[in-house]
């Protein structure tokens, strides 16, 4: 499969090293595609890696990963073209988190709605299924644990198999489908209350896991 990444910070090259080292050719989207930071990451990841920009790898992509800011979104996808976004499955690893108070954060969505919902109305012709968000980008690949199962959601059914496949490869168990993207807002507001735990634990490797 060929995946794009809109982002090159911390989740955008985990995710990337992920697929690229199980087989997937990866492209990176950014604003600075040769930024000696990205060079060295394509030296280290094995696999076919490429950089870009936004526009460059959402066109390249089978499959597209959003792993911008969430207060960046709008602007990542309008660099990209929406047009390159059309049938294809859409993965949102998004946060809402809103620091304008200090820590904890907040959500600038509010309860009432969530990027993910944003996104798949910005894009009605994608395939928008929200995952990763709620984990840390050191557990996105290889969580350490191989009864872990990924919480997601989304409204195409197909889209989630391939969700779910996706996570398989990458050394999940699973995922627990809670439905439709409109349920993005509670993966979302589940972040608030990590960073509260890992604040409390002094763990920020930490993820919480369904016992069941």
């Amino acid at each position: 499969m060929k995946v794009g990444i809109l982002g090159s910070g911390d989740v955008a090259k985990t995710l990337g090293g992920g697929f690229a080292s199980h087989g997937n050719s990866v492209k990176l989207g950014s604003r600075t595609p040769d930024s000696e930071k990205l060079k060295v990451w394509r030296k280290e990841v094995q696999g076919e890696t490429s950089t870009g920009t936004f526009a460059d790898a959402a066109s390249f992509g089978d499959a597209i990963v959003i792993a911008v800011l969430g207060s960046a979104i709008d602007e990542a996808i309008n660099l990209a073209g929406p047009k390159n976004f059309t049938g294809k499955l859409v993965i949102d690893t998004t946060n809402a988190l809103d620091f304008s108070k200090g820590m904890p954060p907040g959500l600038f969505t509010g309860l009432n709605d969530s990027l993910g919902e944003r996104i798949q109305r910005k894009l009605p012709q994608a395939r928008v299924v929200k995952c990763f968000n709620t984990v840390p980008n050191t557990r996105m690949c290889n969580p350490g644990d191989k009864s872990a199962e990924m919480l997601i959601c989304g409204n195409d059914p197909e889209a989630k198999r391939q969700v779910i496949q996706i996570l398989k490869q990458l050394g999940w168990a699973g995922a627990i489908d809670i439905g439709g993207i409109a349920e993005a807002k509670w993966l979302e507001a589940a972040v608030p209350l990590w960073v509260r735990v890992a604040v409390s634990t002094n763990n920020w490797n930490s993820m919480f896991k369904l016992l069941h």
